[in-house]
């Protein structure tokens, strides 16, 4: 028999998830609150829970690709702290948490899971929508021995490459704060780089094929920039989820009085285009932060 997964959370990542451990053979449950997505992913092969909870009881390993630090507390342990998924698990069951969160709740999580008599890894992704839909995401994790020794086919199975990074809960979340740090810097100065060009008049799409051949480019520049320059700032990544992941990164560094003066310049960026209404955009239309430039409106495809 296929071993049974659970994945909680079909997101533009969850989804991949999902769908590269159904091509790796095992049997996987689903939860998400759109029903609509629960149908196509069933009809997919998939086998749809209508909670946390009754997947959770169906299960050996749990991957919740959920959005936060909330959502991923609801999932696993209900709105009463009792009702989720770690409440009906099997001892010694194997929980994957995947949000981006702050470093001090994945340890305390891991101090929860295990005295509920499971495993957990502190397991943030990273990749994008695309990877996870092929199974080569990049994880950065952490946990016990036992953890990765119990979940070892369902990692092969979504990432192509995972770092282990210690045996304490929380070394993954760190290492996922840093790279977030950098990821929202690069898109923010991808975003001023390319309205100061619009502002001056430069072709945008000439400025683009010099900047992805100079050394300027980042793997940001090179990615978000044709978000802009088609005018569709569809959500791959929304703008709220670096107001999130900035403030994370600022929360940690505050704690231990660590100056971060680049990440504060972009947060505020973000919060700037969330508060003018853009926050479930595109986190590339941070760039509609800046005034007095010619924005392409989707002209240019």
């Amino acid at each position: 028999m296929s071993r049974n997964v659970g994945v909680i959370g079909l997101g533009a990542m969850g989804l991949g998830v999902a769908r590269s451990l159904l091509r790796a053979g095992f049997a996987v449950h689903a939860c998400d609150v759109r029903a609509q997505v629960l149908e196509s992913f069933a009809a997919e092969g998939g086998i749809a829970c209508a909670t946390p909870a009754a997947l959770g009881g169906k299960c050996d390993v749990v991957v919740t690709v959920v959005v936060n630090a909330a959502q991923t507390e609801t999932v696993l342990f209900g709105a009463d702290g009792k009702s989720g998924a770690v409440s009906a698990m099997k001892p010694g069951g194997v929980v994957l948490a995947c949000a981006t969160v702050s470093p001090a709740f994945a340890i305390d999580l891991g101090k929860r899971i295990e005295a509920a008599g499971l495993q957990l890894l502190d397991a943030p992704l990273s990749g994008g929508a695309a990877r996870a839909a092929s199974g080569e995401m990049t994880m950065m994790t952490s946990g016990p021995a036992a953890a990765y020794a119990a979940c070892e086919d369902v990692l092969e199975a979504i990432a192509g490459k995972v770092y282990r990074l210690g045996d304490s809960h929380g070394a993954g979340s760190k290492v996922k704060i840093i790279n977030q740090l950098l990821a929202g810097v690069h898109i923010a100065a991808a975003a001023e780089a390319m309205a100061l060009g619009l502002r001056e008049g430069v072709d945008p799409d000439a400025l683009y094929d010099v900047i992805t051949h100079s050394a300027g480019n980042s793997w940001m520049f090179e990615n978000r920039v044709p978000h802009i320059l088609a005018g569709d700032y569809t959500p791959l990544s929304a703008v709220d989820i670096f107001v999130k992941d900035l403030g994370l990164v600022l929360d940690t560094a505050r704690t231990s009085k660590f100056p971060l003066p680049l990440s504060a310049a972009a947060h505020q960026m973000f919060m700037m285009a969330s508060t003018a209404g853009h926050g479930g955009e595109d986190d590339s239309a941070v760039i509609k932060i800046f005034p007095g430039i010619d924005v392409p409106k989707g002209d240019k495809k």
